[in-house]
């Protein structure tokens, strides 16, 4: 399996044989559990409790390219301090195939460290909602008068000093050229080859790709439209093309779009960088496919057996999710889940301000005190339109900045024992087939599975003590899947080392 190294020492008051001590470790770890170490990232004086590393921020862009299936630390200190970062930037390398290793602990860095991780993870979707109304409130405002709320305009637009929108005419006829050229006939990639040979950018300034090219074609905003949330005002925008134009372009897009296309397939493999064949301890990746007949199937199979290396069977997707979801509810008990809400609420509440929202404080009791300065200028008559002026431009700047303390605040929630134990509860109430419900669940509790043909080992976090399922009614796989296949979609390319081999 191949693993990347990252090292980091904190301050200079570390050596270079700080970051050394580091590299031997885990190349001793690496070539005890038989994987090859293809790069290293080094941040040298860098605090882990912040994530403006450029090694690690390089490494977690890296993880895109699927040229590693592990990150290896010396602990999992080394990799971040801060609960909620290390959970943020884990579900990132997740989604990749990746997983995080330590060479010097076996599961986690402490006994529940791993489980608030889960929980944070899980809560994040949660608590970003409840902050986006908080933001938000400033720009429902500003959508009420058809304003600009800071987001990308679109091609042809520009915005003025007032937030208005108005029509950039040299952007905006060659938005009338993509529309013509597709109503005509071209196609999306057709077009886009020729964007990019011309050299004509996005209104971001990138080259144009298949997907920038459908969501312009399908844009309102040409037509006058102003959208926020969903809602439409027509006349809010000034207007680029004509409704026969664009509605011609969106009749061609839904007869292509009605072409057949690939299965997608049921959803994401929930127990993707968890789920272990019990044979090899190789890595069980999401599995898919369709029969002559149209019956779609979604499978876990072992890396090393889809290379004909190991002989373990493949197993359903959601037969194994439901057993494994299933033995985990068992687990939340009204005793089990008070201890979850209470570790996680003691690890939340252990960090303070980080630097960045120091400084936003600090802006922000600035510009108060510059805005009660110019009030009082304006008070006593001094040059009232130049003092407006200033006094509109530090509001606003204050505003801003309210908006970033928000989202930084929100890096570092501090949630009460009763917010957790809220969500929690929330959670188990949810339906047993509803995808977030399920999601939380393993997020929350497994660290790992390891899947033999008639049980599993299951590791839950905060334990060490593996825990196993005997007597699976794993079904057999279908004779139809076997002979008559005819393609295999939703296969899976994320991969990634199963844990270090002395945790099973």
């Amino acid at each position: 399996m191949n693993v990347v190294i990252y090292a980091r020492f904190s301050s200079h008051s570390q050596t270079e044989q700080s970051i050394e001590g580091q590299l031997k470790v885990c190349y001793e770890y690496a070539e005890q559990n038989h994987y090859t170490v293809v790069g290293e990232y080094i941040d040298r004086a860098m605090s882990g409790k912040y994530d403006n590393r450029a090694e690690f921020q390089r490494m977690i862009s890296d993880s895109d390219k699927h040229t590693f299936e592990g990150v290896l630390v010396y602990q999992l200190d080394r990799f971040a301090r801060n609960r909620y970062d290390s959970a943020i930037y884990k579900a990132k390398l997740k989604k990749n195939g990746v997983r995080v290793l330590s060479a010097k602990e076996n599961i986690t860095d402490d006994a529940s460290g791993i489980l608030v991780e889960g929980v944070l993870e899980s809560m994040a979707e949660y608590y970003s909602a409840e902050l986006s109304q908080k933001i938000h409130r400033g720009m429902e405002i500003n959508a009420q008068k058809c304003l600009s709320n800071g987001s990308n305009p679109g091609l042809g637009f520009k915005v003025d000093k007032d937030r208005r929108f108005y029509v950039d005419e040299e952007e905006a006829e060659i938005v009338r050229e993509i529309f013509e050229r597709y109503a005509s006939g071209e196609t999306k990639a057709e077009i886009v080859k020729d964007l990019k040979r011309r050299k004509v950018k996005t209104s971001l300034g990138n080259d144009f790709t298949y997907n920038s090219l459908s969501r312009m074609l399908s844009n309102k905003r040409y037509i006058g439209v102003y959208m926020y949330k969903g809602q439409e005002t027509p006349g809010g925008m000034p207007r680029i093309l004509d409704d026969d134009l664009f509605y011609k372009v969106q009749d061609i897009l839904a007869k292509n779009k009605k072409a057949p296309a690939r299965t997608h397939g049921e959803g994401e493999y929930l127990l993707t960088t968890k789920l272990f064949c019990g044979h090899c301890k190789n890595m069980m990746v999401g599995y898919g496919g369709t029969s002559k007949t149209g019956k779609q199937y979604h499978y876990y199979i072992c890396k090393e057996a889809r290379k004909k290396r190991c002989d373990k069977t493949i197993v359903r997707k959601k037969k194994i999710e439901d057993r494994v979801i299933a033995e985990c509810l068992k687990l939340l008990t009204d005793e089990n889940i008070k201890f979850i809400a209470k570790k996680v609420a003691e690890e939340c509440n252990k960090s303070p301000d980080n630097l960045t929202v120091k400084q936003l404080k600090k802006a922000i009791r600035e510009a108060d005190t510059a805005i009660e300065n110019l009030w009082r200028g304006i008070e006593q008559g001094q040059s009232v339109p130049m003092l407006t002026e200033r006094l509109n431009k530090r509001q606003a700047e204050r505003e801003a900045l309210e908006e970033q303390l928000a989202i930084e605040q929100n890096k570092s929630i501090c949630l009460s024992e009763a917010q957790i134990l809220a969500f929690l509860d929330f959670v188990c109430e949810m339906p047993l087939d509803d995808v977030n419900k399920r999601r939380a669940i393993i997020n929350i509790l497994v660290h790992s599975v390891y899947l033999y043909d008639d049980h599993f080992t299951l590791i839950i976090n905060a334990s060490k003590k593996p825990m196993s399922v005997d007597n699976i009614p794993l079904e057999e796989i279908e004779e139809a899947f076997n002979s008559d296949k005819t393609c295999t979609e939703k296969c899976s390319t994320m991969t990634s080392p199963a844990p270090p081999i002395n945790c099973t």
